[in-house]
């Protein structure tokens, strides 16, 4: 079924085979009842990425079947937010007339927000110039009569702002509102949500921890800065320098005064934490300071490495958080010789597609 053509009233339907697949992909492990968290049926993603067609006089949004991998036509798309699904119908109209906006143009990408703002993205197969950035001007100031939006061109080894290329978010979370600076072109979580959801439920595994959290692949603090208010101290790891310095910008915009940012990948923190090798970037950070007695991870769908899997299994308390259940599969058959399954849960991230998103949290047996 395209994205387009998705029926509300078959969601109940597509979560309950879902849990079902999960639960059965889990149960050769002891785990608790599985929490499931819902997504809205419609309008639940704050990302959309679309190539672009030129017929003639005319110019549209198009995506690509995933069984005939035929392009279709889109004026409408139903998993994303009704602000992306605005900006997408009044854009390509600006961009249509405009002969200077359209040439070359191949590919569009939005990212919006709950609170309101939006940044698109053009990508193009052609040198961007002062005659561009001119006629996108025009672009950006007759849609900034109705939306907060940003524009930014890019072509090869090209990036021009016409302002800025970021939007803030502004996420409930348990009663409090946290603010993030989301870059164009960076992760982030697409189904804003269900990522509340998420946040919350990490917040009340974690509800009586005691000393402090080390959390690996934080990108830009969607975790660490809300979970800062259960732990003495945070520490967190990240590879992205964007992101890297995202999070540091969203640690002062939410007055947090208790985490740290380490430019690390997962593996140097493994040899750094040992011993093994020595880091720069760590002159001014001493880790023997830190008592993380909960670790949480968020890697990326290959999971955890060995030597992470290891790591990990040094502390007390892990949440382990998975874009894919298969390779979590795989790290609980190491991590459960050590630690229990004390809370087991589903993100439903990704509605009407095969993607779950699953949650454990381990404490040690």
């Amino acid at each position: 079924m395209r994205p387009t053509q998705i029926d509300p009233n078959s969601y109940e339907l597509q979560l309950a085979e879902k849990t079902t697949r999960l639960g059965a992909l889990f149960d050769r492990f002891d785990v608790p009842t599985l929490e499931v968290f819902k997504s809205e049926p419609l309008h639940y993603r704050m990302r959309a990425e679309f190539r672009v067609w030129h017929d003639k006089d005319d110019l549209f949004h198009i995506m690509f079947d995933n069984h005939n991998k035929e392009k279709y036509r889109v004026d409408y798309f139903p998993p994303a937010s009704t602000l992306i699904n605005e900006v997408m119908a009044d854009l390509i109209q600006l961009l249509r007339v405009n002969d200077v906006a359209r040439r070359k143009l191949f590919q569009i990408d939005y990212l919006s927000t709950l609170s309101g703002e939006i940044v698109v993205s053009l990508l193009y197969h052609k040198v961007l110039d002062e005659t561009w950035q001119t006629q996108m001007n025009l672009v950006l100031a007759e849609l900034r009569k109705h939306y907060r939006i940003d524009i930014v061109g890019r072509a090869r080894k090209q990036k021009l702002l016409l302002d800025k290329d970021f939007v803030t978010e502004q996420l409930p979370v348990a009663g409090k509102t946290f603010k993030f600076k989301q870059i164009e072109n960076s992760f982030t979580q697409p189904n804003a949500s269900v990522n509340s959801k998420m946040i919350e439920w990490a917040l009340d595994v974690t509800k009586s921890s005691e000393g402090d959290l080390l959390e690996l692949y934080c990108g830009l603090g969607n975790f660490s800065i809300p979970m800062a208010q259960n732990f003495d101290k945070v520490l967190a790891t990240e590879i992205s320098k964007t992101s890297v310095a995202a999070a540091q910008i969203n640690i002062a915009h939410n007055n947090v005064e208790n985490v740290t940012i380490l430019r690390m990948s997962s593996e140097e923190f493994v040899e750094a934490q040992a011993g093994t090798r020595q880091f720069n970037r760590l002159q001014d950070v001493e880790l023997s300071e830190y008592n993380c007695q909960t670790v949480l991870v968020d890697p990326p769908r290959a999971g955890l490495d060995d030597e992470t899997v290891k790591m990990v299994q040094q502390y007390d308390n892990i949440v382990y958080i998975s874009c894919n259940p298969e390779t979590l599969a795989d790290n609980l058959q190491v991590l459960c010789k050590t630690h229990d399954v004390s809370r087991f849960a589903l993100f439903d991230q990704f509605p009407y597609t095969h993607h779950v998103e699953a949650g454990v949290y381990l404490t040690r047996k």
